[in-house]
């Protein structure tokens, strides 16, 4: 009896197994492996000679271990095989989607002060741009995304390079950075943006992932003048936290994506906890539909950050169970945004924006 039993609950998870396997590719857009993250961070320690570095304060905060965890790394892993490992292991994983064939590595400049030089004290995260371009370099699934802080002396100079170097766009986080992206001073660096034509992928709304942030910096409103100037701009996140003069940053983004023709938006992290419903909103509205482009915000794709889970308002308990089990941190990531209505369009813009 026990055997016949055994047998039974073999028979049903293997049932169960291949429903499940079979009903992963229904939740994901029928593209092929034809999607690109512009999205994805990285970090470093300093070994293997990187140039990387945590600041003090990061790496005394409790969002410190999460982070080497979500990235699969430990610190003696890159001690012994260096930063360089996270490369390789990203490699892997995005070759193993079966929807994302290639991903966004985004190098980070850090603080720069009023002399134009880097400020190592009030940096709390540094990814120089020499590193990411060799080691994106190695890798047919890994395209290079530049960081320039523009008040550095040698901004202008450091954008030519990058460009020669293959970098797709400019990356910033300016409320770590200690950026305006209102500042006059930065016109002659948004004139060379428009005529290199790289575009400017950066952080809107609040920002929780780092110690401290001056979020006033990533007031989608300040974006205006670069706009203005005819760089393509990307605000990352829609702007869905935080607040400005009394307004929420996504109230305050929305009149400028139909005024820009030039403003699109990625929706890397809209599946998070703290950002519930704001996608599904964006997606009733066709003008920001045909603005957005896909992203993930990788490394912050784990629970509890992020579960389908928290989405069953807006999809079905079957889907949230299938988008649940699927192994690969990216096909889980389409698969959940697309059950949310994503259109097969926003998952292939990207490439089409970077040509």
């Amino acid at each position: 009896m026990k055997k016949i039993i055994i047998l039974l609950l073999i028979s049903v998870l293997t049932i169960w197994m291949f429903i499940r396997e079979n009903s992963i590719g229904e939740l994901n857009p029928q593209v092929g492996k034809n999607i690109i993250d512009v999205h994805v961070h990285v970090a470093g320690l300093g070994y293997g000679d990187s140039g990387c570095f945590v600041s003090d304060a990061m790496r005394n905060n409790i969002r410190f271990p999460f982070y080497l965890w979500a990235m699969g790394v430990s610190e003696d892993e890159l001690i012994s095989e260096g930063d360089q490992l996270l490369f390789k292991k990203l490699s892997k994983r995005i070759a193993q989607s079966k929807v994302v064939k290639q991903s966004v590595i985004l190098a980070l400049d850090g603080f720069v002060g009023v002399d134009g030089q880097l400020d190592r004290q009030q940096t709390q995260l540094y990814v120089p741009n020499e590193y990411v371009a060799q080691q994106t370099a190695l890798y047919d699934n890994l395209l290079f995304g530049a960081s320039i802080n523009p008040n550095r002396k040698d901004a202008l100079e450091r954008l030519q390079v990058v460009k020669g170097q293959g970098a797709l766009l400019i990356k910033w986080i300016p409320s770590i950075m200690n950026i305006d992206p209102a500042n006059p001073a930065y016109i002659p660096f948004y004139k060379q943006m428009a005529k290199l034509n790289i575009p400017l992928l950066t952080h809107t709304g609040m920002e929780k992932s780092f110690a401290n942030a001056d979020d006033e910096l990533a007031d989608p409103v300040r974006l205006k003048l670069p706009l203005e100037l005819g760089v393509t701009v990307i605000a990352a996140h829609i702007a869905t936290t935080g607040k400005n003069q009394g307004e929420n940053n996504f109230e305050r983004i929305l009149p400028m994506i139909k005024q820009y023709k030039n403003l699109y938006v990625d929706i890397s992290s809209l599946t998070q906890i703290n950002k519930l419903n704001y996608l599904s909103r964006a997606l009733k509205d066709k003008a920001i539909r045909e603005k957005m482009i896909y992203g993930t915000d990788w490394p912050l794709q784990f629970f509890p950050i992020i579960s389908p889970w928290y989405h069953i308002n807006h999809i079905s308990l079957n889907d949230a169970y299938t988008v649940g089990g699927i192994p690969n941190q990216w096909d889980r990531d389409v698969a959940l945004k697309s059950a949310l209505g994503v259109p097969k369009e926003v998952f292939l813009r990207t490439e089409v924006l970077l040509k």
